[in-house]
């Protein structure tokens, strides 16, 4: 993050012809759910990072709260805004009331009734992607041989939503993880399961396939089918993926997004009915059947798609020029 920041201010200063020495840092409504101290020290992190890079006038916005400043500067009228900011890690929320005769306000702690948020986003969709769709292909939900005519057993799964969770993928390839799961093909009845497990960890793969299960979910975000190339693993595998199926493996993650909206509008004293739009920015907003869930639980605000990728920044942006001002 120091490195990230190093150059971000480098290209910054050579740009606006000038040193830089005061920032606004964007971040999450929660970097850790429901632990105050974990998410407290995350928030110290970055500042740390900040003043290691020469910024010494440094703040903070929450993301989802910098999208809501991007969408006032089009409001003609004074009104609630539910602003859905989803990402790759969170999914963010805030109820925040805008206009033209608040925009230029600096201080608009009054104007945010809630935030609230969730740790689920597009890298858990990727995963319930890679797991529905691509780990089947290596044994996940297969079954051993039967042993003195006793029922199969099923294939231990524990390695297959290890493959699929980002910071867990590493543990995979540890010498005696490799060791253990290559003493384990007398588990599999199918031994083209085993043998492309084992391709998978002996290769280092798992990243590669869950970029590949990320790359499905977009291609059907809109709805229509693609096809995964799994060659990488086996001359010729492959699998589908369409809409349908897409919308049946991220049907929980979606339906907890939802509720964590409708909970942070009751968070703000609101009803449903009485917000003015629905603001959408972040890259996993592109996902069709997550903004028409968002859509259902609010039909009567007017859903308004921000840049999904410089909305937030936009905002942040706008913020700190009201809070550096003078």
């Amino acid at each position: 993050v120091t490195g990230y920041l190093r150059h971000l201010r480098a290209q910054a200063e050579a740009a606006g012809g000038q040193a830089l020495n005061q920032v606004v840092l964007g971040r999450p409504v929660y970097f850790v759910d429901d632990d105050v101290v974990r998410d407290g020290a995350a928030q110290a992190s970055l500042a740390a990072a900040a003043r290691a890079v020469g910024f010494s006038d440094i703040a903070f916005q929450f993301e989802p709260i910098a999208a809501a400043f991007d969408f006032e500067q089009h409001c003609t009228q004074e009104e609630h805004v539910l602003v859905a900011d989803i990402g790759g890690g969170t999914s963010d929320f805030s109820v925040v009331r805008v206009g033209p005769q608040r925009a230029t306000r600096t201080e608009r702690r009054d104007d945010i009734l809630a935030n609230h948020g969730i740790h689920i986003a597009g890298t858990d969709f990727d995963r319930h992607i890679s797991l529905a769709r691509i780990m089947p292909l290596l044994g996940l939900g297969a079954f051993g041989p039967s042993v003195l005519g006793q029922p199969p057993r099923p294939v231990p799964s524990r390695v297959y939503f290890d493959l699929t969770t980002w910071h867990l993928i590493n543990t995979v390839y540890q010498p005696s993880r490799v060791s253990e799961l290559r003493n384990m093909a007398d588990f599999y009845g199918d031994p083209a399961h085993h043998r492309r497990l084992m391709k998978v960890v002996q290769d280092r793969l798992g990243h590669a396939l869950v970029a590949r299960a990320e790359t499905a979910k977009i291609a059907v975000a809109d709805g229509g089918h693609t096809d995964i190339d799994l060659g990488l693993v086996e001359a010729g595998l492959h699998n589908g993926l369409d809409a349908e199926q897409a919308a049946r493996a991220l049907e929980a993650d979606v339906e907890r997004i939802a509720l964590c909206a409708l909970d942070t509008v009751r968070l703000a004293g609101l009803k449903p009915e009485q917000l003015g739009a629905l603001y959408f920015t972040g890259g996993s907003t592109g996902l069709t059947l997550l903004t028409d869930a968002l859509q259902a639980a609010f039909p009567g605000a007017r859903a308004v798609r921000g840049d999904r990728l410089a909305s937030v920044a936009t905002g942040l942006g706008l913020y700190a020029g009201r809070l550096f001002r003078g």
